[in-house]
């Protein structure tokens, strides 16, 4: 019987493009960024992870590391404070959203507590990161699919 290989990707990246930035509220303008690096679907009720990056956001500026806890009781205290659906706020989750930033070199974990990779500006991080490294790779390896159709 011949082996069947899965069609899991190594990596993926969903990118979308949305209108100039204009001035909005820094939870709106977080979650255009969540929705523009495709870790927040159009739509989305469950926007947790919007809430996740913009307290590590706030920790960056006081070069803070947070546990997953902390993240956690700061996602309610925030929630409740902007009159929020309290959604998504299950530890599980909270730890599923944090690793999702971690994948995208967003977030990293040094020793037991979470921190916006090396404190860089998220422009930063995206330019080095996501744009040279990340999306780098996986145009590479469509443009060896490409090259392979003659």
């Amino acid at each position: 019987m011949a082996n069947i290989s899965k069609d899991t990707p190594l990596s993926e990246l969903t990118l979308r493009r949305y209108e100039k930035p204009s001035s909005m509220p820094k939870r709106q303008l977080i979650k255009k960024i969540c929705l523009s690096l495709g870790v927040l679907q159009p739509g989305d009720s469950r926007d947790v992870i919007v809430d996740i990056l913009h307290i590590l956001l706030k920790a960056k500026k006081k070069k803070k590391l947070l546990t997953a806890k902390q993240i956690e009781d700061s996602v309610i205290k925030s929630r409740k404070k902007c009159k929020l659906r309290i959604f998504g706020i299950a530890s599980s989750n909270i730890r599923r959203q944090i690793r999702r930033l971690k994948e995208i070199m967003i977030v990293e974990k040094v020793n037991n507590g979470y921190r916006i990779a090396e404190y860089m500006p998220l422009s930063e991080i995206y330019e080095k990161k996501i744009e040279k490294f990340y999306l780098s790779s996986i145009s590479e390896r469509i443009k060896e699919y490409l090259a392979m159709i003659k």
